[in-house]
């Protein structure tokens, strides 16, 4: 999974991510430190993963990954050349998702680009950033479907549903906002718009103003609530201090005394798994315990084919039980003397939390 992290200067997208990915991107109080995007790569936090390898005495343990990307602050008029201009839509273009990170927090310490705090107006800056930057995307796949009709009359749809999504950009609406049969979205997904990929707004408060009381919070909720994107509350600050701590016992004490269980890379990995549909399923034994990103609905082949190719090419059944029974019963054998190991075909349906033997032969 590749996140996208975006905002408008200083409003803490790189302390962001340097809590959330243990690196040190220059975060300052000046607009554009960040100019060459800044790529980090997390493994996604799973309790299941560390208790199967205590079960198994594994030599080898694998979490799932989630690589954040985080670009240069947007500012009014970037698609004219403001700022650093649209240099950075390159960078999030192949991104599964969007961390929006809004400002949600008072102050003057640190400055604001526009002079004032107002997340649902910096929101729309940058959204209008995005739909300007998708309004050249578009253009040109109507000239591609243009061409295209000419030899294929199937293309003459495709040449009126861009034209359609064309002109719902120029009312200043997002791509995730329009409604499309599933057929249609298929082929809107294909141009990679930026306003059609999933948000999740990151909702920067400050230590003091952190909480669900915060009014600015409750402003990008309902802003978000209208289009279907996710809302993630956040310190950065905090979350910086959270990863300056050495051990795993000191951060929870932390998370604990702000009245929190979990971290902010662990609440944001989950919000973007529920936003995408995503889920994970685990392979498990001596040699490596390792945790597999699928979608969710994917069946038992494909699931396999996450390994390798060979896996669901040449699958035969899945030997399947639930994390929680084979936690509850201590061992693989127990749980098969018990009747807790199941063997599922083709059209089996994985689940998250799924632990996996893929028998196969190619």
């Amino acid at each position: 999974m590749k996140l996208g992290i975006v905002g408008l200067p200083n409003v803490g997208k790189s302390t962001l991510f340097n809590a959330i990915t243990n690196t040190r991107a220059e975060a300052a109080n000046y607009p554009f430190c960040t100019i060459e995007p800044n790529v980090g790569v997390v493994p996604v936090p799973d309790e299941r993963v560390d208790a199967l390898a205590k079960l198994y005495d594994t030599e080898k343990i694998t979490h799932a990954v989630v690589e954040f990307v985080d670009i240069a602050g947007l500012v009014k008029g970037a698609s004219q050349g403001e700022g650093l201009g649209n240099k950075f839509l390159s960078h999030i273009r192949e991104v599964d998702a969007i961390v929006h990170v809004v400002r949600c927090f008072g102050g003057t310490e640190i400055v604001h680009v526009e002079g004032s705090v107002d997340p649902v107006r910096d929101i729309e800056i940058i959204n209008a950033e995005l739909i300007l930057a998708d309004l050249e995307t578009v253009e040109k796949r109507i000239d591609k479907a243009k061409k295209a009709a000419k030899a294929d009359k199937k293309a003459e749809k495709e040449v009126l549903l861009f034209e359609r999504v064309k002109t719902e950009l120029e009312k200043e609406i997002c791509i995730r906002r329009m409604e499309f049969t599933p057929e249609e979205r298929q082929t809107v997904s294909s141009a990679n718009f930026l306003t059609g990929k999933p948000v999740i707004y990151a909702a920067n408060m400050s230590e003091d103003e952190f909480g669900e009381e915060n009014p600015m919070l409750q402003t990008v909720k309902t802003y978000a609530a209208a289009e279907g994107s996710e809302v993630l509350p956040i310190c950065a600050r905090m979350e910086e201090e959270l990863s300056e701590l050495e051990s795993e016992e000191e951060k929870q004490i932390f998370l604990e005394e702000l009245g929190l269980k979990e971290s902010g890379l662990a609440r944001l990995i989950k919000a973007s798994y529920s936003l995408l549909g995503l889920i994970s399923y685990l392979t498990a034994g001596k040699p490596e315990v390792r945790a597999w990103t699928i979608t969710r609905g994917t069946k038992a082949p494909q699931a396999a084919g996450k390994i390798h190719s060979d896996f669901e090419r040449g699958f035969i059944r899945a030997e399947v039980i639930s994390y929680p029974d084979l936690t509850a019963c201590g061992s693989l054998t127990a749980a098969k003397e018990k009747g807790l190991v199941r063997s599922e075909g083709k059209e089996y349906v994985m689940k998250d939390g799924d632990v996996v033997l893929f028998r196969f032969n190619v």
